[in-house]
């Protein structure tokens, strides 16, 4: 189907903004979500396990811990280094900085250290900050969001490697590359960009690797269940993953297993949007949302996810409706999640409407 341009990036324009409004809740209202409500303290971490004696502590008040905690939201763009100082006591810029860790989480805004958000601060996540959801000064639109000056590569062949350094042992590297394989294959079937792998990782231009502790980058690894991986915008290409965790290959997670296993498939579709130019979503079901609990699989594109990548790059001229509409199974090779779609039929029909005038 043949358009004119012009007309085309109208329609784009406009099916977009329909899509926000319609499909994404203002930021500050919270979703109704009972199991936020309801859930415990129960994931320990060697890092950020301290936060759960935090729980109910009040502004004013001077606890061992809090320290700790604003160096969190400090690590992740939500306090600067000059406009807070790393005391014990629960200041009135700690609150201000937990209010808007909140709301680009899309949880209930308090102020305060309640169950849900000391729980959401204590799972491991990525380590990429936050601050391009902070920066974006909109709060009434989609929940995805792009590093400043929304960065992207400029060619539709991108090459990738695997470290023959920076590797683990316990992995099969076969297992590894066709974990990777099938994450890269989720983007490619929804935006016109191949990924293509080598084995020259000098020449790669997204070269992946996993590393321990400080390795150089300034972003340094933090031991199990901290930060698991980051990835740096285009055109950098660098993906790394933190070489403590426990990682796993096609793992159900239905048996017995190691109770701070991470999906390396999960962890490897969301660094993978970071490489091509997304931020951080508040859309908790997205993939790009920075947190996941261990022993769980994560992997399919959901609406937010396709909508702030083909914003961005436009869509695989291949997308068809059929593709939306794959099986469980035929998901496994990489595609978008039919789950999550069947759910949300505006969401649904908008973006196939959006398909239809790229």
């Amino acid at each position: 189907m043949s358009q004119n341009p012009i007309h085309r990036n109208i329609a784009l324009y406009v099916v977009l903004t329909t899509f926000c409004f319609l499909f994404c809740s203002a930021r500050n209202i919270p979703e109704v979500s009972t199991a936020k409500a309801t859930q415990t303290i129960n994931v320990s971490n060697a890092t950020w396990h301290n936060f759960a004696r935090l729980v109910d502590v009040q502004v004013g008040s001077h606890v061992s811990g809090v320290s700790e905690l604003k160096r969190y939201l400090n690590r992740f763009g939500y306090v600067t280094d000059d406009a807070i100082n790393f005391s014990d006591e629960f200041d009135g810029h700690l609150e201000s900085a937990i209010s808007l860790y909140q709301q680009n989480l899309g949880l209930p805004i308090t102020g305060r250290l309640d169950t849900s958000t000391v729980t959401l601060m204590s799972l491991p996540r990525c380590g990429v900050s936050d601050t391009h959801m902070i920066d974006t000064g909109v709060y009434t639109t989609a929940r995805y969001t792009y590093f400043g000056g929304k960065p992207k590569w400029n060619r539709d062949t991108l090459t990738y490697a695997f470290s023959e350094i920076h590797k683990l042992d316990y992995l099969n590297s076969d297992d590894v590359k066709k974990a990777f394989r099938r994450s890269f294959g989720r983007w490619a079937s929804v935006i016109p960009v191949t990924f293509e792998e080598t084995d020259d990782y000098s020449s790669a231009d997204l070269k992946i690797g996993f590393f321990s502790g400080d390795h150089g980058d300034g972003q340094p690894f933090d031991g199990v269940l901290g930060t698991l991986a980051h990835a740096f915008a285009p055109e950098n290409g660098r993906l790394h993953l933190d070489a403590a965790e426990t990682w796993v290959v096609d793992d159900d997670f239905k048996g017995k297993g190691s109770t701070v296993a991470v999906d390396l498939e999960s962890v490897a579709t969301h660094e993978i949007g970071h490489l091509l130019g997304l931020g951080h979503s508040s859309q908790e079901s997205a993939v790009m949302y920075p947190s996941v609990r261990p022993r769980t699989k994560k992997v399919d594109l959901t609406v937010d996810d396709v909508a702030g990548i083909l914003k961005l790059y436009g869509a695989n001229p291949r997308l068809r409706l059929d593709s939306l509409t794959q099986s469980e199974d035929s998901l496994q090779n990489g595609a978008v999640s039919g789950r999550f779609l069947s759910g949300n039929f505006t969401g649904y029909v908008l973006l196939v409407v959006l398909i239809l005038f790229l």
